[in-house]
């Protein structure tokens, strides 16, 4: 999943699309409604390329829980933010167990579902090939048979009672035609002799 150039706007809701820089600004525009205004150095920015989740191991960037989410919602829109938040704490404890209850707050919870379900409806949220879930291949079943049970190969049938091939019939004409006769030698001049 590509979330480059996809920021958060503290004080707006949504999420938008960087789409230009300006002298002291850049030109965003609305993941929801394609509107466009600048946003100055004043605002507080967030890259979602550079959020990621505390958890009790290692942080986990926001663009893998996105994965997750897209593999267990069949890339449909998840819950509502504003579902019973239970039912929130209990969806993301089943793409992300290990996560850091103390750090991660309600609030940042209900960023994630709302950011998610913005980026699937506007179509921003596509997998890439490498990130989409493998698939297990299914196992073949062997099949163990008693060497007693085995077939021999079948051979191809000999051919019963095939005629001989008769020799081609002999034409005397083209045998004598076939023969050539030797050329017919000089005799040997002496030139001793022609003087």
């Amino acid at each position: 999943m590509d979330l480059s150039g996809i920021i958060s706007i503290s004080g707006r809701p949504g999420l938008f699309k960087v789409v230009a820089q300006a002298k002291n600004s850049i030109i965003v525009e609305s993941v929801v409604d394609k509107k466009r205004f600048p946003a100055y150095s004043a605002d507080r920015i967030s890259a979602l390329d550079d959020i990621s989740i505390y958890t009790h191991e290692n942080d986990k960037p926001l663009k893998d829980i996105f994965i997750d989410m897209y593999a267990k919602t069949a890339g449909k829109a998840a819950l509502s933010h504003k579902e019973d938040f239970s039912k929130l704490i209990e969806f993301l404890s089943d793409i992300l167990p290990n996560y850091d209850e103390d750090r991660v707050y309600p609030s940042d919870i209900k960023k994630l579902f709302q950011w998610f379900n913005l980026l699937i409806n506007s179509g921003n949220l596509k997998p890439e090939i490498k990130d989409a879930p493998k698939k297990k291949a299914p196992a073949k079943k062997k099949e163990t048979k008693d060497p007693k049970d085995k077939v021999p190969a079948k051979k191809a049938p000999a051919k019963k009672n095939a005629p001989a091939k008769k020799p081609a019939p002999k034409d005397e004409k083209a045998k004598s035609k076939a023969k050539v006769k030797p050329a017919a030698k000089k005799p040997a001049v002496n030139k001793s002799t022609e003087k």
